[in-house]
């Protein structure tokens, strides 16, 4: 795995990908991604109809360095592939503890994208964490599985607001302890 500093947030060679740190050049790619009813209601945050100047908004957040989360693009464009294929993050909790994200572009869904850039992570431990959090919509086993073959083990069952659902929604819960 090859790990190389950019802007002072590391890059991470993942498979066919390279998780990157954002760029301006981005948010088109975002706003048509994260625009996709299905991305928005698979994530805890995005709106839908995602509002005007939200992708560029985004895009501003992941850039600015020292926040509670760092922001990568998952880059396919070295094998060929989009030059944004989704966005996976670490938001960083108390303890050495962080919780994981990620979103991939249905075009790219069922291909492996999402279990190569998580693997990547956890492999290059960014923050250093002692433990990885996540959780997924209980409609969404396919995040699931990326999660169980990663590494990650059950904890239970909660559930979580959806903004683009306007409702609460029923989540499983991993953790990963780290090495």
């Amino acid at each position: 795995m090859k790990i190389e500093a950019i802007e002072d947030q590391i890059s991470i060679q993942a498979g066919r990908l390279l998780l990157r740190p954002v760029r301006p050049s981005d948010a088109g790619l975002f706003a048509l991604y994260a625009g996709d009813v299905r991305v928005a209601e698979a994530t805890h945050s995005i709106p839908h109809p995602l509002p005007p100047g939200a992708a560029e908004a985004f895009v501003t957040r992941a850039m600015k360095r020292g926040g509670a989360e760092d922001v990568w693009v998952m880059d396919g464009s070295e094998s060929n592939l989009s030059e944004v294929l989704g966005v996976i993050s670490l938001k960083r909790m108390d303890r050495a503890q962080s919780e994981i994200g990620y979103w991939v572009a249905p075009a790219f869904w069922n291909a492996g994208y999402a279990s190569e850039a998580v693997r990547a992570i956890v492999e290059a431990n960014p923050q250093k964490n002692a433990t990885i959090f996540a959780q997924v919509f209980q409609d969404n086993p396919g995040s699931a599985r990326v999660l169980t073959n990663c590494g990650f083990n059950y904890l239970g069952d909660a559930e979580s607001f959806s903004v683009a659902r306007n409702a609460r929604v029923p989540t499983w819960t991993y953790s990963r302890r780290m090495g």
